[in-house]
């Protein structure tokens, strides 16, 4: 058998050289550099056979790059690329492992309560659903349809025969707060126990913060009374150890004092030293009105975010040893807070709370 005759690349211009040596140095794509590469050498007079040996690469590979390149020019160095193997498992099949996914495994006559992904690749091929799956292909289904692994979470949902009445006017509060007057959120925070509490902060890895496994509450917990000012949006507080009538009366004093001349409208939960009879008496002859909210409906009470704040920011990750530690910590932040803070404005316009007997927009 003769040998298979050369095979090379058109005459180049020197444009055309020039361009090739550009693309072996800047080209990104392997498969475009590799057959700049190719032509290039080919140009220089150097035999398909030798190429393919310097390149690792066959000579059929070689000169069919040579020839595509005489035919079609630049064109032919740019990778076509092809969709590549087609699914094995369809479309109608992958919706239907989400279905499962989702699905109680007792309503299908599992013994389990949730699915783990090789118990569903199991279920999946016993059912006869799929001949055969692995489970980084269950993974990637579910991910690609954003079905991801999630906790349970808890909701309670009030029972106030009231409700609607009662959110639709803690809502026209905070959008329409009335003239001559200030809406104020109030709410107890504790109970304060001194306590390591988890938190999370910046660290090397491996070295995270060491709290204490082992402690005594023998210091007994001390009560926050905080409100919330939507005019604001400062944060007023008291610390004290009990939490009856007497030291709220004695806190709502203290804001009578702050805004005087001005109508209080407070809103607060139902907790029972809020409804005392002296409360009540107290706040009709004083000028302030208690907006009360529905019952296990404590999450529209605004100041229910700042407490989650305060709660991140100044306690979590914490170890204090004294209330008087820990009281000084809860000071500061809200100091910090205060002087930072901004009005409360447009809660409820675009709330994304959504009720069937609460009209959002005006008719």
């Amino acid at each position: 058998m003769g040998r298979r005759p050369e095979v090379f690349v058109r005459a180049l211009s020197m444009a055309e050289g020039q361009r090739l040596q550009k693309i072996t140095r800047t080209a990104k794509n392997p498969v475009k550099l590799r057959r700049a590469i190719v032509v290039l050498m080919s140009g220089q007079g150097q035999p398909a056979p030798d190429i393919a040996y310097l390149l690792k690469a066959t000579e059929d590979y070689v000169r069919d790059v040579i020839h595509a390149f005489n035919e079609r020019g630049f064109d032919a160095l740019d990778p076509k690329w092809r969709g590549g193997t087609p699914n094995k498992i369809s479309e109608p099949v992958r919706d239907w492992i989400c279905v499962i996914a989702r699905c109680d495994p007792r309503f299908l006559g599992q013994p389990f309560s949730c699915w783990s992904l090789s118990k569903l690749r199991d279920y999946l091929i016993e059912s006869g659903r799929v001949a055969t799956i692995s489970i980084e292909t269950v993974r990637r289904i579910l991910h690609e349809r954003g079905v991801t692994w999630q906790q349970s979470k808890t909701w309670k949902a009030s029972n106030d025969p009231d409700f609607t009445a009662k959110m639709r006017r803690v809502l026209d509060l905070y959008d329409h707060p009335p003239a001559g007057g200030r809406v104020v959120c109030v709410d107890e925070f504790g109970p304060l126990n001194l306590q390591p509490r988890p938190g999370k902060a910046w660290k090397p890895p491996g070295k995270p913060v060491r709290l204490r496994a082992t402690y005594h509450r023998d210091h007994g917990v001390r009560h926050m009374i905080a409100s919330l000012d939507l005019a604001t949006g400062k944060i007023h507080y008291r610390i004290r150890d009990r939490k009856r009538s007497g030291e709220f009366l004695a806190f709502l004093k203290s804001l009578r004092r702050r805004w005087p001349g001005q109508t209080l409208h407070l809103i607060l939960d139902n907790f029972s030293p809020h409804k005392h009879p002296t409360v009540r008496a107290w706040c009709q002859a004083n000028d302030i009105d208690l907006v009360f909210l529905p019952t296990y409906s404590s999450w529209l009470n605004w100041i229910e975010a700042e407490f989650a704040a305060l709660r991140y920011f100044a306690l979590n990750g914490t170890d204090h040893r004294t209330h008087a530690e820990q009281d000084t910590a809860i000071g500061d932040y809200i100091r910090w807070h205060n002087q930072r803070a901004r009005p409360k404005t447009g809660y409820a316009t675009e709330s994304k709370i959504r009720h069937p007997d609460y009209p959002f927009k005006a008719a």
